[in-house]
């Protein structure tokens, strides 16, 4: 089986397919998680300091015994470490905790507080060589635009709710000429059943011999997305990766595209997103 990777705009190569971590506790959840996943040869875990888990991501990354340069770590940035100066001083802790010498994917977890001057940091991070290439999550207000507008890096990636139910095919077109590329959080919909046992993925499962989550992965694929299924479960977590052994021809991919229907499933305004982060900082 052999993956598949995209090269982003600044040059850098990242590995398509990876394992989430989000909500998995710290310790040993999060470090068999990981190494289930590298021996099974998933090559990037994504990771967040507001997911408290990244001590156990770089203890599993440095005792699996492959080559760092052979493993891709997205990790995220918290609003509370947001400021120039700050987020520098952040990034080093973020480097202490997964205890590598850089981080290979860096993004803003969200759109408040001093994003400017978090991103203004990133930016030297990613020319002094602690960072190898930045981003941005959950940016889908004009808050996207004012980062674009004044990166001298341009993001790399976007991380965002994406799945058949909600393409994003408006937030593409305004970050296509950056050369910015989506990841999907919730690529197959949080789980949603209707989503996944929609009949037309029971059919093509039917016809490559696959599971419907199978249909909805590959898909991703296809259509240039990045995505880090959440699993724990070794078996859960094998059958995600199995999805490089086929592919959907053009009509499929289209009929797939014919679902979207601007259902999202996570709906919290700007305001209430702001409230909802209250002044909850992330312990070191």
């Amino acid at each position: 089986m052999s993956q598949t990777y995209i090269t982003l705009n600044d040059g850098n190569s990242i590995p398509q397919f990876g394992i989430g971590v989000y909500q998995v506790p710290e310790g040993e959840a999060t470090y068999n998680t990981i190494m289930n996943a590298l021996k099974m040869g998933i090559r990037h875990i994504d990771t967040a300091h507001a997911y408290q888990n990244e001590r156990s991501v770089g203890k599993a990354v440095k005792e699996s015994g492959i080559p760092r340069n052979q493993i891709w770590i997205t990790t995220k940035l918290w609003p509370s470490e947001y400021g120039e100066g700050k987020t520098s001083d952040a990034i080093d802790k973020m480097l202490k905790r997964l205890d590598t010498d850089y981080i290979d994917l860096l993004l803003l977890h969200q759109q408040f507080g001093d994003y400017i001057g978090a991103y203004k940091d990133m930016q030297r991070a990613v020319k002094d060589g602690r960072v190898k290439s930045i981003g941005l999550s959950n940016f889908e207000s004009s808050r996207l635009e004012e980062i674009l507008d004044m990166a001298e890096i341009s993001p790399s990636v976007l991380q965002v709710e994406c799945h058949p139910y909600y393409q994003q095919n408006g937030l593409k077109k305004r970050i296509e000429k950056y050369g910015t590329v989506i990841e999907s959080w919730y690529p197959i919909g949080h789980g949603d059943k209707n989503l996944i046992n929609e009949p037309l993925f029971t059919r093509l499962a039917q016809k490559y011999n696959k599971t419907n989550v199978q249909i909805i992965l590959r898909w991703h694929i296809q259509e240039g997305t990045i995505v880090f299924p959440r699993s724990t479960n070794p078996v859960h977590i094998k059958e995600n990766f199995e999805i490089f052994d086929f592919g959907l021809t053009k009509e499929e991919i289209e009929e797939i595209r014919n679902l979207d229907s601007g259902k999202r499933f996570f709906n919290m305004t700007l305001e209430e997103q702001e409230q909802n982060l209250g002044s909850w900082k992330p312990e070191d």
